[in-house]
């Protein structure tokens, strides 16, 4: 209100200077505008249209004001996002790495394990063709003594009879049965 009073007194006193050169103060046009523009501001007071522009206008600057905290708040919560996306992903990025971390440990020992498996599996093969070999080796043995007793026993037998004729045969065979009543007796 006090910024139009000074419009007014600075409007008025234009006036007052034009009027002064012109002559009367009725016949000047701008002083009926003043006059009309004063009668104007008048009844726009008396109703009070100061009171509601002010009033909204501060509803306004509230309602600004109100959205700035408002702004504000969310700005915050976007910044409080943020860092909890943030904690996350570091969170993630260490799992993540624990994870390769573990599956290399864990290759690896698997690999040591399966290393360790086949060394196992190859000393057993190993173990198992020696003594295949030793039973063979064994078994020949036994079939060349066999086979060499068997031809002793024949070459013996040719030797004996070859050597011996009827008559020995049955002094022999005579002296072992002798010999075998003595024994069980």
């Amino acid at each position: 209100m006090i910024s139009i009073a000074s419009i007014a007194v600075a409007a008025a006193e234009e006036t007052h200077g034009a009027v002064e050169s012109h002559g009367g103060l009725l016949q000047d046009t701008s002083f009926w505008v003043l006059i009309s523009f004063l009668i104007v501001i008048g009844v726009f007071a008396k109703a009070g249209l100061h009171k509601t522009i002010g009033s909204g206008l501060d509803k306004r600057a509230q309602t600004i004001a109100d959205e700035i905290n408002e702004a504000r708040k969310m700005r915050e919560e976007a910044q409080e996002l943020l860092a909890s996306y943030q904690r996350r992903q570091r969170e993630a990025e260490d799992e993540a790495a624990g994870i390769i971390e573990q599956a290399k440990k864990d290759a690896k020992r698997l690999t040591e394990d399966a290393r360790e498996k086949i060394n196992e599996q190859m000393a057993r093969r190993t173990k198992a063709a020696e003594e295949k070999i030793s039973r063979a080796e064994a078994q020949a043995i036994s079939e060349v003594r066999g086979q060499a007793a068997d031809l002793a026993v024949a070459a013996a037998q040719e030797i004996i009879r070859e050597r011996m004729d009827s008559g020995a045969q049955t002094a022999f065979l005579d002296k072992e049965i002798a010999g075998l009543r003595d024994k069980l007796n």
